[in-house]
C-alpha cells in the first residue's frame, strides 16, 4: 500500500540582512509512491514560498478547493514559541492534504516545492523548459548535494551495482555544492520501516 508521509519540523529563524528575518521549516517526506522521484527527501521552505505553491497549484487545478494556509496575522511574532508551531502545525495539514490528492500530485512545481531548494522562479523555469535540467533532474541534483538517507543507501545497493550512477557534480546551475543549503535530515524511527 502507498504511503506519503510529510513532517514540517525545525523552524529556524533565518537574517536576510541586518533589517530583516523570517523563520523557514524543514520539510522531510518519506514515501514509497510511484509518483516521487525520491523516497526521502528534506529542504527548507518559508511562509510566503508555501504561499506562492498555494497559488500554483490553484490556479493549475482550478476545480479543486485547496486546503488554506495558516493566516498571514501581522501579529506574528517569529519570537513567540506559539506562533511559529502554530503556523507550523497549519503548514503541516496543508501539505498532507494536498499530498493526498492525485491531480495536485501531478503538478511537477509540487515536486520541486518538496524535493529541491530551488527558489520558486526557478520552480517556474524548470517547469516552462526554460532550464538546461528536467524536473527529475533537478530533484537528483540536489539530493546528490545532500546526504543520503540510509534507507536510499540500502536501496540503491539493492538496485544498482554502479555507485556513482546518481551522484552528479553540482556543475549543473542547481546551487552551490557546500553544505550550506543541507538542513541535517535524519529518517525517523518510523521511517525506517520498509
Amino acid at each position: 500500500q502507498e504511503f506519503v508521509t510529510v513532517l514540517v519540523r525545525d523552524p529556524r529563524i533565518q537574517k536576510e540582512d541586518s533589517w530583516h528575518s523570517y523563520v523557514d521549516y524543514e520539510i522531510f517526506i518519506h514515501t514509497n509512491s510511484i509518483c516521487f522521484t525520491r523516497k526521502t527527501s528534506c529542504v527548507r521552505r518559508r511562509f510566503r514560498e508555501f504561499v506562492w505553491l498555494r497559488q500554483r497549484l490553484q490556479s493549475n487545478a482550478v476545480l479543486i478547493q485547496l486546503p488554506e494556509l495558516p493566516s498571514k496575522t501581522p501579529f506574528f511574532n517569529m519570537n513567540n514559541p506559539h506562533h511559529v508551531d502554530h503556523r507550523r502545525q497549519g503548514l503541516q495539514e496543508f501539505l498532507e492534504k494536498i499530498l493526498q490528492d492525485a491531480l495536485l500530485l501531478s503538478d511537477s512545481r509540487l515536486h520541486l516545492f518538496v524535493q529541491t531548494q530551488l527558489s520558486p522562479e526557478d520552480m517556474e523555469a524548470c517547469v516552462s523548459g526554460q532550464t538546461k535540467y528536467s524536473v527529475a533532474d533537478a530533484i537528483h541534483s540536489f539530493a546528490s548535494l545532500n546526504r543520503r538517507f540510509p534507507i536510499e543507501d540500502e536501496e540503491r545497493k539493492k538496485g544498482k551495482n554502479d555507485a556513482d550512477s546518481d551522484s552528479e557534480s553540482s556543475s549543473s546551475g542547481l546551487g552551490p555544492s557546500d553544505d550550506s543549503i543541507s538542513c541535517g535530515c535524519k529518517a525517523s524511527p518510523a521511517s525506517e520501516e520498509s
